[in-house]
């Protein structure tokens, strides 16, 4: 897979999360309470405050090679040295090789970017909305309460497929796919199956619970 703008190469400290995909635009509160890390952050803290986040995958035993570079917007320490931190992700990037290794990951990274749309993605973000909403009615009605969405959803097609991505439970692989396709209109109808498989099995279960109350 290559990327459509290679903007730059830059070295970039590492923080490896097990079932944690960020993505460009969303927060990420963190707890840092590894020495290791303690050194990382304290370190990024005296620099522009950025880091790559990568997911750990279990099944290799190594980070992912595509993450999203976090930057430090608010921090508190502990009394014990221990961080707790909210970041919010960048850019996302590609670690082209490990540089260091001790006492935590820094990586030589390129910058990702979505290639530009050939078509106008404007009807298919929409639909992936629609459905959205769908999926969050449906589950509310289950769950006998009324669920609000967020009034900030974002409406353009790259920003919502991120917003979308990022609220995925569960399916930290899906997501780490989500975050390697350097196609917006792709990443869509990936998000508009998914949304319409759950939507169908949300459907089919308000009938069951509609049939059993009646």
């Amino acid at each position: 897979m290559q990327s459509s703008s290679s903007i730059a190469v830059r070295e970039l400290p590492l923080f490896p999360l097990p079932e944690v995909v960020l993505f460009p635009g969303r927060p990420l509160p963190l707890h840092i309470f590894e020495f290791r890390y303690r050194i990382m952050m304290n370190t990024i803290l005296e620099s522009d405050r950025r880091f790559g986040v990568l997911m750990w995958d279990p099944v290799k035993g190594q980070p992912t090679s595509i993450g999203c570079c976090a930057e430090i917007l608010q921090y508190v320490r502990l009394p014990d040295d221990r961080m707790k931190m909210l970041t919010l992700g960048q850019q996302r990037f590609r670690v082209l090789e490990y540089v260091r290794e001790k006492p935590y990951l820094v990586g030589l990274v390129e910058w990702l970017e979505d290639k530009p749309p050939e078509e106008d993605l404007r009807p298919l973000a929409s639909e992936v909305d629609r459905l959205l909403r769908d999926v969050v009615r449906l589950s509310g009605k289950l769950m006998d309460q009324t669920i609000e969405l967020p009034d900030d959803i974002p409406d353009l097609p790259v920003e919502l497929s991120y917003w979308v991505a990022s609220n995925l439970y569960g399916v930290a692989a899906e997501q780490q796919s989500l975050l390697e396709m350097l196609d917006t209109g792709a990443r869509l109808e990936r998000e508009s199956e998914i949304l319409t498989s759950t939507r169908s099995h949300l459907a089919a279960r308000t009938v069951l619970k509609d049939t059993l109350n009646e």
